[in-house]
């Protein structure tokens, strides 16, 4: 033992603590260390989908630092609980989803706010985006999240999102996947052609290199089957939603996607599908139905709102047709079958039957979605329910 190991040995606990702190870098002020995770549960297996936190709320009367900071608590929640991830959208130019013009940022901060839950974009558009940009921007974040980051891409559909790049619409659905391809090399390393401000050629590779070897990347499908093929083709996840499709038809899509993986030579298990549900889990239905009724049914309303600007653009629909009580009937039937059958809502033992469901047609992730207009104090304690709910499926065989 040479003098420095000596010196080292001879200190006490404490001390060598705040060495240790030193030595990492902690400044200003007395140093917490942060509460270690706890013991992940096996959580999400061949037979056991697992459990995250999904955003995507409208703005309200309220400040949107109340959104964050209900998220920076959720988060908080996942990863000690051992969910495994929390994603984020990216959304423009609306109230519906307005919080989320910048996944990236947001999950930034909860990079510094958790140690070991992943941090996902659902989705990044990115035909508005120069793969440059997102591979620099999101390595970052992969390097300050100890190479936590995935990405889930999508095409993008509202036409005012696209006023960042109007170019794009006509051709975003190829040009996703044509950027996409870029996007995976450059964070493998590999340079890209652009021409510089003199107009002339340049190969660029985009800094800092991410922590992790190979980006974890979804495709975001709303529904449509040949996404699902072109993710197998592209060899990709999938991200998608309990919308407009039923539990039955997502099976079917799982089966399209997972042999046609196997017709492209890949390993059809190594695809993961993620399914974004409503969520809420009280401690009786009745609470849950009650504590969910209303802002979901607003969440509605909104969300339904963003759909009608667009149609009414195109012109298939003439707003001054559509009244008040006809959207109210509309969203008041959405929030029925979404509690019924397209959600992940009531009591543990009936959000269970869901579970168990979704297990069947081949989900491997569950992402629910919590801050659809339910008060803050409820939904954090909704995440008990949830977290009971999650410990029963990984304890599950």
């Amino acid at each position: 033992m040479d003098d420095l190991d000596r010196r080292l040995a001879a200190l006490s606990p404490e001390r060598r603590a705040l060495l240790e702190r030193r030595l990492t870098g902690a400044s200003g002020g007395a140093a917490v260390a942060p509460r270690p995770a706890p013991e992940v549960p096996a959580g999400e297996s061949e037979n056991n989908p697992g459990f995250s936190l999904f955003f995507f709320s409208a703005e309200t009367g309220d400040v949107a630092a109340s959104k964050y900071d209900l998220l920076l608590k959720c988060a908080g929640f996942a990863d000690r609980a051992g969910f495994e991830a929390v994603w984020v959208p990216e959304r423009h130019f609306d109230a519906f989803g307005g919080p989320y013009s910048s996944p990236g940022l947001l999950l930034a901060a909860l990079a510094a706010t958790t140690t070991r839950v992943k941090l996902r974009a659902g989705s990044v558009v990115l035909p508005l985006h120069d793969p440059l940009l997102v591979a620099e921007q999101w390595g970052v974040l992969d390097n300050l999240s100890g190479g936590r980051v995935g990405l889930s891409l999508a095409s993008g559909w509202h036409t005012q999102d696209f006023a960042l790049a109007p170019q794009a619409y006509e051709r975003r659905r190829e040009i996703l996947l044509e950027r996409l391809q870029e996007l995976r090399g450059l964070w493998a390393g590999k340079p890209v052609s652009r021409l510089d401000g003199a107009g002339q050629p340049v190969e660029l590779l985009s800094h800092p290199r991410p922590a992790t070897a190979r980006l974890p990347i979804w495709l975001t499908s709303s529904g449509n089957v040949s996404t699902w093929k072109a993710a197998a083709a592209a060899d990709t996840h999938v991200l998608s939603a309990l919308l407009e499709q039923s539990v039955e038809e997502l099976a079917d899509k799982i089966a399209v996607y997972r042999k046609a993986r196997a017709e492209a030579g890949l390993d059809p298990a190594a695809g993961r599908v993620t399914v974004m549900l409503h969520t809420y889990v009280g401690a009786t239905l009745e609470q849950a139905r009650q504590e969910a009724r209303g802002p979901l049914v607003r969440y509605l309303l909104a969300h339904m709102s963003l759909f009608e600007k667009l149609l009414a653009r195109t012109g298939a629909i003439d707003l001054a047709k559509v009244t008040e009580a006809d959207r109210r009937t509309l969203a008041e039937m959405a929030f029925e079958r979404y509690f019924v059958s397209n959600g992940l809502f009531g009591d543990v033992a009936t959000a269970s039957a869901m579970v168990r469901r979704l297990r069947e047609a081949g989900v491997n992730e569950i992402a629910c979605l919590v801050d659809f207009g339910i008060p803050a104090p409820t939904v954090l304690d909704g995440l008990t329910n949830l977290h009971e709910l999650a410990r029963s499926v990984w304890q599950s065989a």
